[in-house]
């Protein structure tokens, strides 16, 4: 990617393009026009598989004016899924970039497909051949259309997306956001976000590299989008080094960063780290995965006290928010209930439990809207006790209601009658030098129901040993939570945010189990 680019106005950009936000706004009117004139406008779903451009900016924006709903799906989906979430949702329209378009033709089948062409930095990016880049010749290109129509000059209010949950197990369910009483634009649930929680203001430069069709990254950008005199920069992917030099170039002032991106950035050489000014951020947001005190401290001890961390689910929104100074006061904590929410810490049997005890998460948000489940009403109806909405995370409050996950209730590992955490292992593990990346599940195990496998991939110049890994959990763990498998792996799956895809590392392991987690 090539960080120098001009950064005297507000700018809306990826790597391969950029416009000003009043050009980018008539473009947008104009892709508004365009999706009216193919029968996709007011409540219209329209499914969306692109990867991080400026084309996916003028998709959001022009989905949004047009009163479309758009249903954001990963572009690492196989057909089969993508044709599963596009009947589920009713998406009889799709835009995709084009050298995905051989890969899911079988779920093209009977939509109105619009192609995109990935621009060179992400061609450089993805390794995407030219042949690749020019697929789909018969399916008409998204820029083409937009430049045919005149801006609107009505726009809807805007609905919010319809999201698929990440379905570890079983199929993805379609989060649909729910409205009381009269239509509410949903532009103003992103003001909102923009001011209370982003700190975001005229002359700001918001900067991602996380995927924006992930419900986070997609929230946040869009906020910035609607943000009057704040740019708006995408890139194509995360490279921690050309991360840096971005923030440099660009006078980066606002980012939002995953746990696994800030560690992948501390492993890199001190006089790498060191080469780069980052002093123009003024804020750093993270959601998504906890992240350990000693990442939060280290990040902060670089960067100085920039850093917010929020919780967050699909269903819900942005629950809370801590900042560095509460973070080191509280370590472990994920902050205060914002926006108006309230949580209560629930038992199994659905009971309040007191300040300090383990339980279930349960969240209600009203700024955000409620939510129903595309295809599992029966799970919506089981998520709600009291009022509040549980999305299967556990945690506790203290007195003074900062709230502390303690893990995902799925990933819990029993083993022998007690509870093991992932999340806890594999914060202790990154910290161990001759560790690049980690990630814990568990496995089945005929005498304790469940063991605990650390897959690992290796620092680079280490020999991998599972003896040492042990040995460096002795006196920080204890016994029964060190890993009884440890494997290693060259590299270890991810998304496009960095973060480990645990369904991968975890099927052969109980592919042939006589049960499913």
């Amino acid at each position: 990617m090539n960080p120098r680019m001009d950064t005297t106005d507000a700018v809306i950009s990826d790597f391969d393009a950029r416009l000003s936000r009043d050009a980018f706004e008539t473009r947008a009117r104009q892709g508004a026009a365009a999706l009216r004139a193919i029968g996709a406008g007011e409540d219209v779903p329209v499914a969306v598989i692109l990867r991080n451009d400026l084309a996916h900016l003028e998709v959001m924006r022009a989905a949004a004016l047009a009163g479309a709903v758009i249903v954001a799906i990963n572009w690492h989906a196989a057909a089969e899924e993508v044709a599963a979430i596009c009947d589920d949702s009713g998406a009889r329209f799709l835009i995709v970039h084009r050298d995905l378009i051989d890969a899911l033709r079988p779920a093209l089948d009977g939509r109105k497909v619009i192609a995109v062409r990935p621009g060179m930095e992400m061609r450089k990016a993805y390794g995407i051949a030219a042949v690749a880049a020019e697929a789909g010749a018969e399916f008409p290109e998204w820029s083409v259309l937009v430049d045919a129509r005149p801006p609107i000059e009505q726009r809807a209010p805007m609905r919010p997306f319809l999201r698929y949950t990440s379905g570890s197990t079983g199929r993805p369910k379609g989060v649909r956001r729910l409205q009381p009483g009269p239509r509410k634009d949903f532009e103003e649930v992103l003001q909102r976000v923009a001011t209370e929680m982003m700190q975001l203001e005229p002359g700001a430069r918001f900067l991602t590299a996380a995927p924006i069709y992930h419900s986070a990254p997609s929230t946040l950008t869009s906020a910035a989008m609607v943000s009057p005199g704040v740019s708006t920069l995408v890139a194509p992917r995360f490279e921690p080094e050309g991360f840096l030099a971005l923030i440099e170039a660009q006078r980066i002032t606002h980012i939002y960063l995953v746990p696994t991106m800030m560690s992948r950035m501390l492993k890199l050489p001190e006089p790498t780290r060191t080469r780069y000014d980052l002093s123009s951020v003024r804020f750093c947001v993270s959601t998504g995965s906890p992240w350990s005190h000693d990442l939060k401290r280290a990040m902060i001890d670089w960067w100085g006290p920039v850093f917010w961390e929020s919780y967050g689910a699909t269903e819900i929104g942005f629950m809370t928010m801590v900042s560095s100074d509460e973070a080191m006061a509280r370590p472990g904590t994920a902050g205060r209930m914002q926006m108006g929410a309230s949580v209560l810490i629930l038992d199994a049997d659905g009971r309040k439990l007191p300040a300090g005890a383990v339980g279930e998460i349960h969240v209600r948000m009203d700024a955000f809207g409620g939510f129903d489940y595309s295809n599992d009403p029966a799970a919506r109806a089981e998520a709600e006790k009291h009022g509040h909405y549980s999305v299967g995370d556990l945690g506790w409050l203290d007195e003074d209601d900062y709230l502390f996950i303690t893990d995902r209730k799925k990933d819990m590992i029993i083993s022998g009658g007690a509870n093991i955490f992932p999340a806890e292992i594999e914060g202790v593990l990154m910290r161990a030098p001759f560790v690049y990346d980690v990630a814990v599940f568990g496995a089945p195990d005929p005498e304790f129901g469940e063991q605990v496998v650390a897959a690992i991939q290796p620092a680079a110049g280490w020999t991998p040993d599972a003896a040492q890994v042990l040995a460096y959990l002795d006196g920080k763990l204890a016994r029964f939570k060190h890993p009884r498998i440890v494997d290693f792996h060259d590299a270890l799956p991810r998304e496009d945010s960095g973060k480990v895809f645990k369904p991968r590392l975890r099927e052969p392991y109980w592919k042939d189990a006589k049960r499913r987690i």
